[in-house]
């Protein structure tokens, strides 16, 4: 099965094939750099990093351009009330998103643009619009004019005369028609400005992607990607003035994720349930998250709960759990001449889950599968003498773990991944590490004293703190259930 990909722009799914086979451009809109990037912007930056890999996976030649919007009225106004030059707003969120993306484990994109390193390119775009009577110069303002792109809205599919019908001429814009929409802006006071052919000024932010997407990736590329908000007016806006300016088609698929909802809601700073990732990762692992966001099909809506996280937290643990056991299982066993199938198997799986749009949740339900199988195994009586037993788990743990990396999962040592998530487990709890372990030992006692009564008390007390204990050979371990 070929991979196949939901375009927004023809609204189903279609066979992917690229401009220059064997190699994929792609184009993702970055963030507006005036704060903290919140649940939202990780869910959309997971997704792209994960169309990114999946693809460098599938053998193509990836060209990845994911730029930041370092110029826009809210890093303007957000500057103004620090007292700081919009530049060194700029800046700081830049460094704050780029710790933020690497603690959720994102590849670094081949490129990162900066809005204003291309003022001059989203000139010439203007002036070339201009040029050809699809934008024009109002009071040092520039417009697009809507009208003169017959297939506006082509994306969004929304019908123009009821879009213009409701829309509005704000105070101080010099429109023709109150769906133009701005390609410069005059310069303001206290606002950053450059010189162009219609005074100083500043870009709108829409030409600000077709100038970085153009430069780089030239007039026509395959994949553009973000957000289902983004959709109109931002990428509606893009393809009129880059189509208009080039005259060429502008981007082959257009793909979109879905949005997240706080507890069901939509996330808004004025409901209260608005959580950047800082605040998030502060409670769960990084890969929890990434987890998460992964466990749904990246254009269905997600909800974002604590309860939620819970279960991503404890799903990711059972792959950890099992390939902890893994290793434990083959230690020591030497390797034989036995060729194992599973592994092979197992990626056929992952990989027709992946062709189908990126079904990650498909993919990882194939991966659980494949812990299920290495957990019966090495429950068998006389596991290690088995050998054809041995190079099936032995084929699974590796393939999970090399298939966990195209979603950027199962990065840790098994056992220090679980320590980790027990100890924070218990400070939630409200327990320590020694508080279990002195449990365990006055279990220890009463069952050497044959007081079993007491025993059982102790793990049925533990339990309904959330802690749960494991009897082996070799002692007793717990985890946090």
């Amino acid at each position: 099965m070929s991979l196949r990909v939901y375009n927004t722009l023809s609204g189903k799914k279609e066979e992917f094939q690229p401009l220059v086979p064997g190699k994929v451009d792609m184009y993702v809109c970055g963030v507006t750099v005036y704060d903290y990037c919140h649940i939202g912007h990780a869910r959309a930056n997971i997704v792209f990093d994960i169309v990114y890999r999946y693809l460098q996976y599938s053998d193509y030649d990836v060209t990845y351009v994911r730029n930041y919007t370092d110029v826009d009225d809210k890093i303007i106004n957000r500057a103004n009330e620090r007292g700081i030059s919009s530049k060194q707003l700029a800046e700081e969120f830049i460094r704050a998103f780029d710790e933020d993306m690497a603690a959720l484990g994102l590849r670094k994109p081949t490129h990162e643009p900066k809005a204003t390193e291309y003022i001059d390119r989203i000139i010439v775009l203007a002036e070339q619009l201009i040029e050809k009577g699809m934008a024009y110069e109002s009071g040092g303002d520039v417009y697009y004019s809507v009208e003169k792109f017959p297939a506006y809205l082509k994306l969004s599919k929304r019908n123009m005369e009821e879009m213009q019908a409701g829309a509005r001429i704000a105070p101080g814009e010099q429109k023709r028609n109150p769906m133009d929409f701005a390609l410069w802006k005059a310069a303001k006071p206290g606002e950053p400005s450059w010189e162009s052919p219609w005074g100083p000024g500043r870009p709108g932010w829409h030409i600000e992607c077709s100038a970085m997407s153009s430069s780089l990736l030239g007039d026509t590329f395959d994949i553009h990607g973000g957000g289902r908000d983004l959709i109109f007016p931002h990428h509606e806006n893009e393809i009129a003035q880059s189509e208009g300016a080039s005259g060429k088609p502008f981007v082959k698929y257009w793909l979109h994720n879905g949005f997240v909802n706080i507890n069901q809601e939509k996330m808004s700073k004025s409901l209260g349930n608005f959580f950047t990732i800082r605040d998030i990762l502060q409670s769960y692992d990084p890969e929890v998250v990434r987890f998460f966001i992964l466990t749904a099909h990246y254009r269905s809506p997600v909800d974002f709960s604590d309860q939620n996280l819970k279960e991503a937290r404890a799903g990711l643990s059972r792959f950890y759990e099992a390939l902890q056991a893994a290793d434990d299982a083959v230690e020591g066993v030497p390797e034989s001449q036995v060729v194992a199938h599973e592994g092979v198997e197992l990626e056929a799986q992952f990989r027709a889950a992946m062709d189908d749009d990126f079904n990650t949740a498909q993919a990882i339900g194939h991966l659980f599968e494949g812990v299920r199988t290495i957990n019966r195994m090495i429950a068998e009586k006389k596991f290690r003498k088995k050998a054809d037993k041995v190079a099936s788990v032995r084929a699974l743990r590796e393939k999970i773990a090399e298939l966990g990396d195209v979603l950027g999962l199962f990065v840790s040592e098994p056992a220090v991944w679980l320590q980790r998530q027990n100890l924070k487990g218990l400070k939630e709890l409200g327990l320590t590490a020694a508080d279990v372990d002195a449990a365990i030992q006055e279990r220890l006692e009463a069952r050497g004293a044959k007081d079993f009564a007491r025993a059982d008390r102790i793990r049925d007390e533990l339990a309904q703190k959330g802690v749960e204990l494991h009897d082996s050979p070799t002692g007793t371990t717990w985890k946090i259930k």
